[in-house]
């Protein structure tokens, strides 16, 4: 089964699902960490892992001559050699990400080429951040400058279309293709409104499966739902769980994923931010509750961020699930 249809099945026998989110390792380390970090995960059986993929950074060096040399660097690649190694190994699905940030249209049809080679027959498809010397997203000249487009792309090479037309003799791919929701909406969305108007471009372009950001208001994740299907989006919806782990996270979440920390859990962390442990044990249970409800509401699957710390989500599937 591919995710969407694993995401119907869970639908269809009431059950929710566990899965999880890897980034790959550091330019320069090998797989260890990766299998480390997976291996205590296997016995929750998960629905899928998912392996994000991170954009080209900018890197100064030095000519002999004094002047400096810029270059354009990955510090974590190999997102689709990682997802083929992980699959290999485990026999789980697992889903790369593809962005539209810095690749062309020809980059992200040769990445598609590949997965379908390896057997990897899913895929998140993001637009991604700006560049680290960009002050707004700024598309490839040749490339995407909406997720929406990067699923059309996909969805139309499922179809056999290539960037340069349609291969009358070819092996047609079979991507199973998932977005990303806002519940607290897109730092650079206009509205609600707007932002919902997207997601339902994506959803109309190809998209079988919403997989949201980081929450810790279930709320707010309720009502993004009800607006989803009141504006015709009526694909699953994902919610995608971080638990909150340091005191830094109280100033860092936010400012890195636009998500809002509820007064309660904020008061709670603040009482106790002389005590490391204190602090992660609150995030973790906060998680646990977090979890517990959504899987009472229904929701197949929960996607759980552990931005490589493991512990924690150990701790929480053992309880939920």
């Amino acid at each position: 089964m591919n995710v969407a249809e694993l995401i119907h099945s869970a639908l269809a026998e009431g059950k929710t699902r566990f899965a999880f989110e890897l980034l790959p390792p550091l330019k320069g380390d090998g797989m260890g960490g990766v299998f480390a970090a997976i291996d205590p995960l296997m016995e929750f059986d998960p629905a899928y892992i998912n392996v994000t993929f991170h954009r080209e950074g900018i890197k100064q060096t030095q000519r002999p001559d004094g002047s400096a040399e810029w270059h354009v660097v990955r510090r974590r690649p190999g997102t689709v050699g990682i997802s083929a190694a992980i699959k290999a190994r485990y026999g789980v699905e697992t889903v790369p990400h593809l962005i539209c940030g810095g690749l062309s249209r020809y980059d992200i049809e040769d990445a598609l080429i590949d997965m379908d080679f390896l057997g990897l027959h899913n895929v998140l498809a993001l637009r991604g951040d700006k560049s680290q010397n960009e002050r707004r997203f700024m598309p490839h000249p040749q490339g995407h400058a909406h997720a929406a487009d990067l699923v059309r792309q996909i969805a139309a090479m499922n179809r056999g279309e290539f960037v340069d037309g349609e291969v009358e003799i070819c092996h047609h791919s079979k991507f199973s293709i998932g977005v990303a929701g806002y519940p607290e909406g897109h730092e650079e969305s206009a509205s609600p409104e707007a932002d919902i108007a997207a997601l339902k471009a994506k959803v109309d372009a190809g998209a079988e499966y919403v997989v949201t950001q980081l929450f810790y208001d279930n709320a707010r994740f309720f009502d993004f739902v009800r607006r989803c299907r009141e504006a015709g989006i009526g694909v699953p919806i994902i919610p995608g769980i971080k638990p909150l782990a340091t005191l830094r996270h109280l100033t860092l979440l936010p400012e890195t994923f636009g998500c809002s920390i509820p007064e309660p859990l904020r008061r709670e962390v603040l009482a106790h931010r002389d005590d490391k442990a204190a602090v992660r044990r609150i995030g973790t249970e906060w998680a646990i509750a977090q979890s517990r409800e959504l899987k009472a509401a229904g929701v197949p699957v929960l996607h759980y961020y552990p931005m490589g710390k493991a512990e924690n989500i150990i701790e929480i599937a053992r309880t939920v699930f």
